[in-house]
């Protein structure tokens, strides 16, 4: 069976290789062509031809019946072939866009996974919201606690930042949690340094210098320096509030703030900061305290010496004297005891205080001389012998002096410059002012010579000049050297030393008796008992007919001739109005000085 079959094949592949024109469709017509006898073969060409026709009947049949079907198809046919031809231009154009779908495609699964990353963030950012929401408020909640003045808490919270901060550098929401605190922190700072600056007690100091050692911006050195600086700014507050007009209430404020607080920042400092003797630089003081309080002290008596001269009063500087000793003593006992320095201020602020009253009134005296009206005055009422009873004692100023109101005014303000000097008297400041005096008493015996010289008065005129000559001698300068000496043990015999300044006046009054001017008023009492000088007082008198002269201060004037006797009453009149006035004047301004 096998090898029958394996004939067949050769055959067939043998038939085949005869016909090699035959497709693989036509292999089995040709194969049965090969079995066909002879005579069907010559047959078979003439029934090719009519199933060729018939075939050709048929498709011209079916042409018919679907010509438009083919139409149809045929019209089919020329879209496709364009459609394909767009077809294949889309293709192409189609590669072309591979690589950018390609990358479109990779940017979106980049940007998908970006997404997701965020979404797990925002998923994790939900989960830790309340917490993000505590860590958020904390700069608020800490500028809250600096508003209320809750440190403590403000200060733990800064320490929990910080801490954030160091753990997590890299995390931005940190970083600018961090920023915001630090800028609440430095109004903490500020809020801190200005209750530094305020009237606060050693335990609010402690607190606050604790406050800004946990803070942590000052060094040890700039923390004592800063501590100084904010307590001297209060100090320099509470002195720019003194009124500066009144000297005295000015002055008597600053030594009493100076005494209080002055002690208190002392102290505080010395509680605070303590020198450690262990030889770190951190906690040594390196002088600066001495420095400081050393300042503060160079300030306050750079201000009495300015401010001392304002002074007007011998009351008031001798108040401003004890306050001050009591200041310097009270800072004794924290090592400013500055007690040593303040002599030379007051010495030079009574000297020039005693100089100025001297000179105010050798200036009302030539004031008073320069306008006086050389007229008789009416007797005070008391026997002018009463001048030479009165004790050495006794500093009241003679009342013969209000016959010469010159010499009242100048009385007057020596005993002013008195009065001020005694509450206030330097030791060692006596012979200086025992000068001032004496230049004093010299300046009024040149004004008395030089008014003699430079005027020309009539024989009544001179006679009452040269009575207030003699009153200056005898009763003013004793008196003032006896006003000295109660203000300082001895200073009287200082002043009655200096004799010699009215050495003019002396040979003044022995020309003028040597020539027989009219005797001083002084000179004649001394010559007459008591009963006699009576009654020439009551003996004094104006005739009808005025050809008795009147008789008044022991000076006779000279009688006039009848001629001018009307021009003379009119003068005398207005004289006798000017007197009034001056005697009225002169006894308003002898009471104060009676307290010498």
């Amino acid at each position: 069976m096998m090898e029958s079959e394996n004939a067949a094949e050769d055959s067939s592949s043998a038939v085949a290789s005869l016909l090699p024109l035959a497709s693989g469709a036509q292999q089995p017509y040709v194969s049965e062509l090969l079995s066909f006898t002879l005579d069907r073969l010559h047959k078979e060409p003439e029934l090719l031809r009519v199933d060729a026709e018939r075939i050709q009947r048929q498709m011209q049949e079916v042409a018919v019946g679907n010509y438009r079907a083919f139409i149809a198809a045929s019209d089919a046919l020329l879209v496709i072939r364009d459609e394909v031809s767009s077809i294949d231009k889309h293709l192409e154009s189609l590669i072309g866009e591979i690589p950018k779908l390609t990358s479109g495609c990779t940017e979106f699964v980049e940007s998908a996974e970006e997404i997701l990353e965020k979404r797990k963030m925002n998923q994790t950012l939900l989960a830790n919201h309340s917490t993000l929401l505590d860590l958020l408020e904390i700069p608020q909640l800490m500028d809250t606690c600096v508003r209320n003045g809750n440190y403590d808490e403000a200060l733990d919270l800064e320490t929990f930042v910080c801490k954030l901060s160091t753990m997590h550098p890299k995390l931005p929401v940190i970083q600018a949690l961090a920023a915001e605190v630090r800028q609440t922190t430095q109004s903490l700072l500020s809020q801190l340094l200005q209750k530094l600056r305020s009237n606060i007690q050693l335990p609010e100091c402690l607190r606050i210098i604790g406050y800004l050692r946990r803070i942590g911006v000052f060094s040890e050195y700039e923390m004592r320096l800063q501590f100084l600086r904010c307590r001297q700014a209060w100090l320099t507050g509470i002195l720019e509030d003194l009124d500066k007009r009144n000297a005295y209430e000015y002055l008597k404020g600053m030594i009493n703030f100076q005494r209080q607080h002055l002690f208190d920042v002392v102290n505080q400092y010395r509680a605070i900061f303590s020198d450690d003797t262990s030889g770190n630089e951190e906690n040594h003081d390196g002088g600066l305290l001495f420095s400081w309080s050393m300042h503060q002290i160079t300030s306050l008596l750079k201000t009495l010496k300015i401010m001392l001269p304002k002074i007007t009063e011998g009351g008031s500087l001798s108040n401003i004297l004890d306050q001050s000793m009591y200041c310097a003593m009270g800072l004794g006992w924290v090592g400013l005891d500055f007690r040593g320095l303040l002599p030379s201020l007051f010495e030079e602020a009574v000297l020039n205080l005693f100089a100025k009253n001297m000179s105010t009134a050798v200036e009302n005296f030539q004031l008073v001389l320069d306008s006086h009206r050389w007229v008789p005055l009416p007797a005070v009422g008391f026997p002018a012998n009463s001048v030479n009873d009165e004790s050495l004692d006794d500093v009241t100023p003679p009342s013969y002096l209000m016959e010469h109101p010159p010499l009242a005014v100048f009385v007057n303000g020596v005993s002013a410059a008195m009065n001020d000097l005694r509450p206030c008297a330097p030791i060692s400041l006596k012979h200086v002012l025992a000068q001032e005096l004496i230049k004093g008493l010299q300046t009024v015996a040149d004004s008395l010579l030089r008014y003699n010289t430079t005027r020309i008065l009539r024989d009544n005129e001179s006679g009452l000049f040269l009575s207030l000559c003699w009153a200056f001698i005898e009763i003013t300068y004793p008196h003032c050297a006896n006003c000295f000496g109660r203000c300082y043990p001895g200073g009287a015999a200082l002043v009655m030393d200096a004799k010699s300044l009215y050495d003019g006046i002396g040979r003044l009054l022995t020309v003028s008796t040597s020539r027989g001017l009219p005797k001083p008023v002084g000179e004649e009492n001394k010559d007459k008992p008591v009963g006699d000088e009576n009654k020439d007082d009551s003996e004094k008198s104006i005739t009808e007919n005025g050809d008795m002269p009147v008789v008044e201060n022991g000076v006779t004037p000279v009688v006039e001739q009848t001629n001018e006797t009307s021009a003379d009453e009119r003068e005398e009149n207005v004289e006798k109005i000017d007197e009034k006035e001056t005697k009225s004047a002169t006894l308003q301004t002898e009471e104060r000085p009676s307290d010498v």
